[in-house]
């Protein structure tokens, strides 16, 4: 087994699934909810009541009418969409319900820390790992550019145990017994890279690593992307030693304009280095992934300082040139409909963008000297 800096072990023997958009994951999800014998484990950020949540809810109240243990950790600003009805629907059925970090008036910034985790586990022995919240948004002809990624291997005995980290926080232990899950020949290395809201994050510092040690590609998808200058730099110097370095980013059709705006401001010194940035035209894009050569990052971490500050962030980690390949046939479907920004044409954009990045800049650099409270 290789070590990691990371305090999660790389496991070998893994089989991983891309799955491409809502119309594919959801029904995959609710599919092993359906299957699941002993126990589901769901952690989620983003739950508002419609049609996507009711499906899981249903899901989730079958499986607990035939003897699955259910426990649900929703995040407590993200689920305030979830209705008092679906609540309650989930607690009569025997759902066990916590949420993080509920909004109180006493915890001041605290109120800032937010779980971001997307992660379904079910019996041990499988997992699905993304960006995807359980709302209406992912779902449709007009969905949100989403993505997540099925786990089966010994790696899900890891997201199991994360969860379970999770749910100390909030209550008493979980107690659930070790699955046991052999390597699956052939299979992948994978390992878990997760971001615990500190001021320096672990998944952070290893992403720059496989920066700078890329070869040949270096792609990144990001829906937010307020980077670090350490970041930045990491970027710059992949182009300049002739690493094909591209960045897929939102278009105008985003759900946080002054979020892309802050963004934009990095892109001239980032294109005179030999970076191409495309953004992406169809939809809102909301997935997260990073290909380096042959090791591929997908799942919830946004490549922003807030995200890695103030955020629970998981995202699964893959060393392998056919997951690789596959996920770079991915982002090369989306720089087909995507724009791409040329570095001679950057500086004439227009005045009124330009004002609006130095705005949210500046916004986002007074954000920034805030101190994430102990």
């Amino acid at each position: 087994m290789q070590s990691t800096t990371t305090g999660w072990p790389w496991r070998a023997g893994n089989d991983f699934r891309l799955l491409d958009g809502g119309a594919v994951f959801f029904p995959r999800m609710l599919a092993a909810i359906d299957a699941a014998e002993m126990h589901v484990l769901l952690e989620m950020y983003l739950v508002s009541s419609g049609r996507v949540a009711g499906q899981f809810i249903e899901a989730l109240t079958r499986a607990r009418a035939r003897g699955v243990r259910c426990c649900v950790v929703f995040d407590g600003f993200g689920s305030l969409g979830l209705s008092g009805g679906d609540r309650w629907w989930l607690e009569e059925a025997g759902v066990e319900l916590r949420f993080f970090n509920p909004l109180r008036w006493r915890n001041r910034l605290r109120n800032f820390r937010r779980d971001h985790r997307k992660l379904l586990v079910a019996d041990g022995q499988v997992a699905f790992v993304g960006g995807a919240g359980l709302t209406d948004e992912f779902d449709g002809p007009d969905a949100w550019r989403e993505l997540m990624v099925e786990i089966r291997g010994p790696v899900v005995a890891d997201w199991q145990r994360a969860f379970a980290r999770t749910w100390r926080r909030l209550g008493p232990e979980l107690t659930l017994p070790d699955p046991l899950i052999g390597p699956i020949a052939g299979g992948a290395l994978g390992r878990l890279a997760l971001s615990e809201a500190r001021e320096y994050s672990v998944l952070a510092n290893g992403t720059v690593r496989r920066i700078d040690a890329a070869r040949t590609r270096a792609w990144l998808m990001s829906a937010y992307f307020v980077p670090s200058r350490r970041f930045r730099k990491a970027l710059r110097r992949a182009a300049r030693r002739g690493v094909d370095v591209r960045l897929l980013m939102p278009s105008a059709r985003t759900d946080h304009p002054w979020v892309r705006q802050a963004a934009r401001r990095f892109y001239g010194k980032l294109l005179r280095n030999g970076v191409r940035i495309f953004e992406y035209q169809p939809r809102v894009l909301h997935a997260k992934m990073i290909v380096c050569d042959d090791w591929v990052s997908i799942g919830s971490s946004n490549l922003d300082r807030w995200s890695f500050k103030w955020n629970l962030e998981a995202n699964q980690e893959v060393a392998d040139a056919r997951v690789a390949d596959a996920a770079a046939a991915l982002f090369s479907a989306d720089f087909i409909v995507s724009s791409a920004l040329s570095r001679r044409h950057w500086p004439q954009r227009a005045w009124l963008d330009r004002l609006r990045e130095r705005i949210a800049g500046a916004l986002d650099r007074w954000l920034e000297g805030w101190r994430r409270p102990p």
